[in-house]
């Protein structure tokens, strides 16, 4: 190992640096020590904001699937604050039942909790349900309505009192999303997948199609005058649906990417935005509509630097951040888009490749027309890509300890370079050639290539995700368990703390990847090194000292 960090630092870091910086003259030195991390991206509340409820205390609430919490969002400020924290927080949809009783959808969990007062004890109404998505009251009896969407397609009534177990109603309906019950006692909501919006008998699982001019509705609520508000996620648009003549009209335009929405007694409706972090509201009496709260990223993972460009992988978005000015830009949104939730990027000249470990694919997009050149799905949650200087592909699953090259027509050829890596997260290509990989075990592995062999550059980390390498030659890891970011030599193994006591290592739930939302870490050629943070979903800039 100390053989190779020496001839490392006699050709490969001086070419290295040569070549990012244009002349030999300027050949960036190690610093002797880190300024203070800077918000380049600044953070926002919650981590992707789904479901939206207004109590009977007239509290707006927000729920959030990746920050397995509840929020509440002051109606007039547009502050924030956790109300129910993780992880009996994560929900996907939050009902409000007639004695003011709360119930919620923990969507990865696949469980409905709920709560009969702020005092009482929280219970599990249904679990072992995967993809539990939306769930309402019955205003008249107190029922409780379920749904499995994505992770299943079926409609459910739960018993309260904990008494009885689920009743199935109806399945394969075509994705019930964001819906409620009426007063009439139909459930009232869209079907995801059929682009329809409908009513359900809940007593026999009947559906009567109201409206099919959307193209992927998410939610719909009624506002007790006859009408349906439905957000569409695909479009932007916030509609209303006349339920006497099922007419669509459009009445603003809003950006894709539309979760769900809410309507207080006083008529307002609040929207949210998933990969915006935002709820807006939006008074139909008058017209105007208010921001309450946003955020510039969703829920940034992994992120690599490319001259200027920071190409981040949002999870809800994909976008790039000018790391001059800060300025963040949109090439992708979730549902407005083929892309499928991307935690990590890989960037070579002509191509982009991201990697999502919740729909098990990696996703090739040519840089030059943005669109998809090839979809590689069926893979057992691979958590990172990138690119090699043939063409080829190389990815990493952190369900198998696999690394896998993929080549030729679609990617179709395989070989396994490397296994029994223990939880491989993150992946960056040495300036040596090599593959250097973070493990959630603790390690930091150098991978070659032709062979497969694995060397140890560093170990007992905790819990490494990010890494990058800097041009006189080390590497910057995450330690997110540690929150903290370390240098490391590759000579000697030896590190030194570059900042510490950060926003990163948001906890995974049970059954998720230990590195669940992973920190991304990027060296610029002057060796400046920028940071993803997935505890408040901002990007920070730290400069190294000389």
């Amino acid at each position: 190992m100390r053989n190779l960090g020496v001839a490392f630092a006699a050709a490969g870091v001086v070419a290295m640096a040569v070549a990012l910086s244009g002349c030999a003259t300027s050949v960036a030195t190690r610093p002797a020590s880190w300024s203070q991390p800077q918000v380049l991206v600044e953070p926002s509340s919650f981590t992707g904001v789904h479901g939206l409820a207004v109590d009977a205390k007239g509290r707006l609430l927000a729920g959030s699937v990746v920050g397995n919490s509840i929020w509440e969002v002051d109606r007039t400020t547009g502050v924030a604050t956790v109300f129910i924290d993780a992880p009996q927080g994560q929900a996907d949809d939050i009902a409000v039942g007639p004695k003011g009783e709360l119930a919620w959808t923990s969507y990865l969990q696949g469980m409905v909790r709920y709560r009969a007062t702020d005092t009482s004890p929280i219970r599990v109404l249904a679990k072992d349900l995967p993809g539990l998505n939306s769930l309402a009251f019955d205003p008249g009896n107190g029922k409780l309505y379920a749904s499995q969407v994505f992770l299943g397609d079926a409609m459910w009534e739960l018993d309260v009192a904990g008494d009885k177990p689920p009743r199935l109603i109806a399945k394969d309906m075509g994705g019930f999303n964001g819906f409620e019950v009426g007063p009439d006692g139909m459930i009232y909501g869209p079907l995801w997948f059929k682009s329809q919006v409908v009513k359900m008998n809940p007593a026999n699982g009947a559906i009567t199609v109201i409206n099919s001019q959307f193209k992927t509705p998410a939610a719909a609520n009624l506002d007790g005058k006859g009408n349906l508000w439905v957000v569409d996620t695909n479009t932007g648009e916030l509609s209303r649906v006349d339920l006497a003549t099922g007419r669509k009209t459009v009445v603003k335009q809003l950006k894709p990417a539309l979760d769900n929405l809410a309507i207080a007694p006083d008529g307002v409706i609040y929207v949210s935005n998933m990969a915006d972090n935002s709820v807006e509201s939006f008074n139909p009496a008058t017209g105007q509509s208010r921001m309450l709260t946003s955020g510039k990223l969703a829920v940034p993972g992994g992120i690599k630097l490319d001259g200027d460009t920071l190409w981040v992988a949002d999870l809800f978005a994909f976008r790039q951040v000018n790391v001059r000015s800060g300025e963040v830009r949109d090439v992708f949104r979730m549902q407005a888009s083929d892309m499928e939730y991307p935690f990590a990027v890989g960037v070579s000249a002509k191509q982009f490749a991201l990697t999502s470990w919740f729909t098990g694919s990696v996703q090739i997009v040519d840089r030059a027309t943005l669109k998809t050149s090839t979809m590689i799905h069926g893979l057992k949650a691979p958590t990172d890509a990138l690119f090699l200087s043939d063409g080829s592909v190389v990815f990493c699953e952190i369900a198998t300890g696999d690394i896998t090259r993929a080549s030729g027509a679609d990617f179709k050829e395989r070989k396994v370079i490397a296994k029994g890596i223990g939880g491989p997260v993150q992946m960056i290509l040495g300036a040596d050639g090599a593959l250097y990989v973070t493990e959630a075990a603790g390690n930091l592995l150098r991978i070659n290539v032709a062979d497969g062999s694995k060397t140890v550059v560093a170990d007992k980390l905790a819990l490494p995700e990010g890494v990058a390498q800097t041009p006189w030659g080390s590497f910057i890891v995450a330690e997110s368990a540690a929150r903290r970011l370390v240098e490391i030599d590759p000579a000697n193994g030896s590190r030194r703390t570059v900042a510490e006591n950060l926003p990163i290592g948001l906890e995974a739930g049970p059954g998720l990847p230990p590195s669940y939302v992973p920190t991304g870490v990027a060296v610029g050629a002057d060796g400046v090194i920028y940071m993803s943070a997935d505890r408040n979903n901002a990007i920070y800039r730290i400069n190294p000292v000389r």
